[in-house]
């Protein structure tokens, strides 16, 4: 009897796991302000011809993530906010094996799903508070905590870098 009851609770713990993991796949409305990152292909999310468009506020209204780093590319020390790809990730009820991110001028890498890591990187919307520009590498820089890690200071890592992005692709 316990080996019926255990069973039971596994498949109800399976169920609303399953359950709460795509609890965001029906609250993404029409964005109302500028589109800032769409994302395609495998998720579970969508808003617009198949796609999930994404503004300002709705970013914010995901788990928001922030860490000052030194970055190749900036002066200084900026702090970056914004959401951990992992969240977003979550929050979209993407799957597949691929991500591939594209920015604005086309440029775009493609790497592993299993390599999206817990505390990087963050979909960075905000630089010391204020909205990225284009000049700025915005609106949305994929950033990583560079001086946290040397994991973080690679070509890698670097590559993957991508500023001005707009565009996220899951796929197999």
């Amino acid at each position: 009897m316990f080996r019926t009851i255990a069973k039971g609770c596994l498949a109800l713990g399976v169920a609303l796991v399953l359950a709460t993991s795509t609890v965001w796949a029906d609250d993404f409305a029409a964005p109302k302000g500028e589109v800032l990152l769409t994302a395609s292909g495998m998720i579970g999310a969508t808003n617009k011809d198949g796609t999930l468009a994404l503004d300002q506020g709705q970013l914010a209204a995901l788990p928001q993530t922030s860490f000052t780093t030194s970055t190749t590319w900036t002066d200084g020390t900026p702090t970056f906010q914004g959401v951990l790809l992992k969240d977003y990730i979550a929050a979209i009820g993407a799957t597949g094996k691929t991500i591939t991110l594209t920015a604005l001028n086309d440029y775009k890498i493609t790497m592993p799903l299993a390599e999206v890591g817990n505390d990087a990187p963050l979909l960075a919307y905000l630089m010391d508070g204020k909205p990225m520009s284009l000049r700025d590498k915005g609106p949305v820089w994929l950033v990583y905590p560079y001086d946290a890690n040397a994991d973080y200071r690679t070509e890698v890592a670097y590559a993957r870098s991508i500023w001005q992005l707009d565009r996220i692709e899951f796929g197999e």
